[in-house]
């Protein structure tokens, strides 16, 4: 009876999903989010795409397979920080989601969304952020069909052959900036249509993103960001289950029902 109280609670809870591409970037796109919504009593779940095996920053490892343990382990600790719930890294290449199997990609995506049920999905533009990252434009990509496609029974039908059933997201949001790094490919951000305020949490997401030791030169850097103008986390709402007109809103959840 306990056990079937607390699925039920579970099930009855708020869910946010998101989805990125390397490690770090769940701090870096939507860390104080996060926070602000476990406060709430949201439970939050984070996808990862790649375990970062290519980044220019490597910490002490030797080869790729040393980078990506690494990375691994510091999502999870940069996850506990940020107080998520549920938080994977897949094994896609990281430097080469331009050259993943599409269908496999949004397959692996789908059946988690069909699994977790979130009531929403962040992720990142299809710009690739303010870095104009490649991988950040395809994890974009990927989590905006997977949002589409895990509310289809005629999409990856065989995940629903041993009693799993399609789900359908209420609100996807691309993470999105006030500003562009003219040092990098040039980039057409999305429209900002949520402001977050996440204020109170600027100091977590500086731990958070310590945790990321194997991108310790970046450090500094981050933690000045953050506090000079860190305390507002943008959105654009990129498709809602329900038609409607845009409005600014300062809540991701805003119109969202249980």
């Amino acid at each position: 009876m306990i056990r079937s109280s607390i699925q039920s609670y579970r099930e009855s809870m708020m869910k946010i999903l998101g989805i990125t591409a390397h490690p770090d970037d769940e701090v870096g796109a939507f860390g104080g989010t996060l926070l602000l919504y476990n406060a709430r009593g949201v439970e939050t779940n984070v996808i990862c795409l790649t375990p970062g095996q290519a980044a220019t920053n490597r910490g002490n490892a030797r080869t790729d397979e040393e980078l990506a343990m690494l990375r691994r382990a510091e999502f999870a600790a940069s996850c506990k920080q940020l107080r998520v719930a549920n938080a994977q890294v897949l094994d896609y290449r990281d430097g080469a989601l331009d050259r993943a199997d599409f269908y496999a990609v949004v397959g692996d995506l789908a059946l988690r969304i069909r699994e977790i049920k979130p009531h929403l999905i962040m992720t990142m533009g299809p710009e690739g952020a303010v870095t104009g990252h490649t991988d950040h434009a395809m994890a974009s990509i990927f989590a905006t069909m997977a949002f589409h496609w895990a509310a289809r029974q005629d999409r990856y039908p065989e995940q629903l052959k041993e009693g799993l059933t399609t789900h359908r997201a209420q609100k996807l949001y691309y993470s999105t900036a006030a500003f562009i790094l003219p040092d990098r490919p040039p980039i057409s951000p999305p429209p900002c249509t949520a402001t977050i305020d996440v204020t109170s949490f600027i100091e977590d997401k500086v731990r958070a993103f310590q945790s990321h030791v194997t991108q310790s030169p970046l450090m500094v850097r981050f933690g000045k960001a953050m506090r000079q103008f860190g305390n507002r986390e943008l959105f654009h709402l990129a498709a809602s289950n329900q038609p409607i007109s845009m409005e600014f809103e300062t809540d991701l959840l805003s119109g969202i029902s249980e």
